[in-house]
């Protein structure tokens, strides 16, 4: 099976630390695509982003908590607590990662137009986002991450906090040492070594 990813792309990222957590890494193509500029895309998913998973058999599947979902499915292990209390927990902090994400794409896609020179970043839209981001971080320094899991939730955390690093959005340790030491022992991950983006 394909999925069509960027290396940078956090919502991939957390596709590709699932597939390995749940040993079906090596039977994932990576497949390069660029949903900024890429039309084909569109062909695939009409909303033309990524990550985009083509299943050998039947329809592609997006967008990345549904692919994570499919793929507890394919390996008959689950990342996602089954019921109760839990699950919603663990699906509610999938959420607020992503909802990071789009924050941090954000930023980062304002900041490319003014270096493209297309005028100045809007001041209001890096107001808005990282008042969101910031805000995602304190709930997340405040509630603390566990040590001993690493579930769809902590898995969802710590592939945003490698796109604010790797994309430089904003200084996310800063009066968070909770979150910073819970991140520097994810990261450290067989998972997340491996799917880490080598830079250039």
């Amino acid at each position: 099976m394909q999925l069509l990813y960027s290396a940078m792309s956090p919502f991939a990222r957390k596709v590709r630390v699932v597939a390995f957590e749940l040993g079906l890494a090596e039977r994932l193509e990576l497949v390069p695509a660029t949903p900024y500029t890429d039309e084909s895309l569109r062909a695939i998913n009409p909303l033309s982003k990524i990550p985009v998973l083509i299943p050998d058999e039947g329809s592609p599947i997006f967008d990345s908590p549904v692919i994570c979902e499919y793929l507890e499915h394919l390996a008959g292990v689950s990342l996602t607590p089954a019921s109760g209390p839990e699950r919603w927990a663990a699906l509610t902090q999938q959420a607020l990662a992503d909802g990071m994400g789009d924050a941090a794409l954000a930023i980062v896609r304002e900041r490319l137009r003014d270096g493209e020179g297309k005028g100045p970043g809007r001041q209001d839209l890096f107001d808005r986002q990282a008042a969101a981001l910031n805000a995602a971080l304190d709930k997340l320094e405040a509630e603390g991450l566990p040590a001993d899991r690493f579930q769809i939730g902590e898995i969802a955390v710590a592939a945003q906090l490698a796109y604010l690093d790797g994309r430089v959005v904003l200084a996310w340790r800063e009066g968070r040492p909770n979150l910073a030491a819970w991140y520097e022992t994810a990261s450290r991950r067989t998972s997340m070594v491996a799917t880490a983006p080598q830079l250039a």
